[in-house]
Order: structure tokens, then sequence, then C-alpha cells
């Protein structure tokens, strides 16, 4: 695994692997569903940006921990996420591998 830094841009045609530094923009409420293994978990969506343009931006899906511990401004650092598509419209997640982290 290489530690490539990706634009949001381009992490929009990007599957997996996928490693990006950018500001939370925006957080939406934290909203409860239904896991497929049972159980439930919290998943709130942010935006993320690395400019000023519409392509610059990406919605974030934060789940479980990763809510409060992410706050609009707050420069974050995804490490192996990716992307799926619902709707036509692209997220980014750090699923099971990957890794979210507040920087400095």
């Amino acid at each position: 695994m290489t530690d490539t830094q990706t634009d949001i841009k381009s992490a929009k045609n990007q599957r997996s692997g996928i490693n990006l530094t950018a500001i939370v923009s925006s957080i939406g409420d934290p909203r409860t569903i239904n896991l497929k293994s049972g159980g439930t978990i919290d998943v709130a969506e942010a935006i993320i940006t690395d400019g000023e343009a519409d392509e610059d931006k990406i919605k974030l899906a934060l789940w479980g921990e990763d809510i409060p511990a992410v706050k609009i401004g707050d420069r974050i650092k995804i490490t192996n996420g990716y992307t799926n598509s619902f709707k036509g419209e692209v997220s980014l997640t750090k699923g099971k591998f990957g890794q979210l982290e507040v920087v400095e």
C-alpha cells in the first residue's frame, strides 16, 4: 500500500486505495441504520473539500465513533478509503480497512 495522496476530483473516479487530506465543510445529522449482520450503527454524511469548485467536494460517510471525532473545519486524512455510487452520487468512506484521522 502506498501513501500517495489523491485529490478529490481524482478520487471520484477511483474505487479503492484512496489516500487524501481535506477540510470538513459540513456534517449532517446522524441517523441509525440496521446492519446486515444484525444490530445497528449510526451514520452521518459530511461534505469534505480540497478546493473551491464543485468537483473539489465529495460526500464522506462517517460511521459510529468517527461521527463525534470530526468537527466542521477540521482537516482530516483518509488512508485506504474507497468510493461507492448511490443514485448517481459518489461518496467516500474509510471502510473496514481504512483509517480516518484529524490532522493539525
